[in-house]
């Protein structure tokens, strides 16, 4: 081989390896630019509030992003008004992240959100999950949950629940599932009143104009803490670590009905996949994180975690799940 052909040989491999580091360093050259924006779904006070300040906090602490991350709280048709801005308004907006629960799948599920699907948005991860309560007032007559399912069966319509998701949403869903396993007849009798979040629906309760709370573990410490809030059940397989270990299952007390709701996050269908994935990357480094896991703790969360296609095929799995039992109970066709 002469030396002109080694020198083009070495040559046109160093444009080989100079092509596949720019290609490597582009594909991870996404970062926002400046201030992030997480839009929670409901007003201050609910789990998608929570999940958005408790995030976007940890992600300013840890540096994972250059500036700040602000909350904007956009309540509405119980996480349809969030939806349908970010579908059409902030499509392409790679520094936008918006808070979402099993309570988001349960709406598109049912249709909720008009002329909307799954499709529509892009599906980053799941930090952890929220397990259900059904919880009352202190001063309520009602001391377990076997005592209120009873009240139930002689009289469907004779308790009323709050909740913070729209009527056929999740937090409904919950205390109709629980009814259910119960042995109670006549599910649609069930009266209940959907508020913008869990903790205007739980001051309902503590303030005695309804009887009971359906929701989340993480919206309702704080009342649980101050002894406002007597919680019944909490709708998980075993009890909770401490300092929650003293709430009784609905499963201990016979009612095997199990309800975690998954905290975490969609994002824009018309972001880059290398913003999408630089998303999925950083999220999956705030739930490995010993900041992330004592947040968890302190607010009930249970280890689960999805991130990017395997979420994403999760999500589509569990709407598929949540319209078959919509329709089982009757609350779509």
């Amino acid at each position: 081989m002469s030396n002109t052909s080694r020198f083009m040989g070495r040559a046109l491999g160093w444009l080989a390896a100079a092509t596949l580091a720019i290609g490597a360093s582009s594909a991870l050259a996404f970062q926002p630019s400046g201030k992030v924006d997480c839009i929670a779904p409901s007003d201050p006070g609910g789990g998608w509030d929570f999940t958005c300040r408790s995030v976007g906090r940890l992600l300013e602490q840890l540096d994972l992003v250059p500036a700040s991350v602000q909350t904007t709280n956009m309540a509405g048709a119980g996480g349809g008004v969030a939806y349908a801005h970010t579908v059409s308004k902030r499509r392409d907006d790679d520094q936008l992240i918006v808070a979402a629960s099993t309570a988001t799948t349960t709406r598109l599920a049912q249709k909720q959100f008009p002329g909307m699907s799954a499709d529509m948005v892009r599906w980053a991860a799941a930090l952890g999950a929220d397990y259900g309560i059904i919880a009352v007032g202190k001063d309520s007559p009602y001391d377990s949950l076997p005592e209120l399912m009873d009240a139930l069966k002689k009289k469907p319509g004779s308790v009323s629940f709050a909740g913070g998701s729209a009527t056929g949403g999740w937090d409904h869903l919950k205390v109709l599932q629980t009814a259910q396993k119960a042995g109670v007849d006549q599910l649609r009798k069930i009266k209940y009143l959907s508020y913008n979040n869990g903790g205007e629906a739980i001051t309902q309760v503590i303030g005695g104009h309804i009887d009971a709370f359906t929701g989340d573990i993480s919206e309702s410490k704080g009342f649980i803490d101050s002894g406002d809030l007597k919680v019944l059940a909490v709708l998980a397989d075993q009890r909770l670590p401490a300092p929650l270990d003293n709430l009784p299952t609905a499963k201990e007390q016979g009612i095997d009905e199990v309800a975690p709701n998954w905290r975490g996050f969609y994002l824009p269908k018309g972001i880059s996949d290398e913003a999408y994935q630089w998303w999925v990357n950083t999220f999956d480094k705030v739930y490995a994180s010993d900041e992330w896991k004592k947040v968890m703790k302190q607010n009930g969360l249970m280890p689960f975690h999805k991130s990017g296609k395997a979420f994403d095929e999760y999500v589509r799995q569990q709407i598929n799940d949540l319209q078959q039992l919509s329709k089982e109970i009757g609350l779509v066709q």
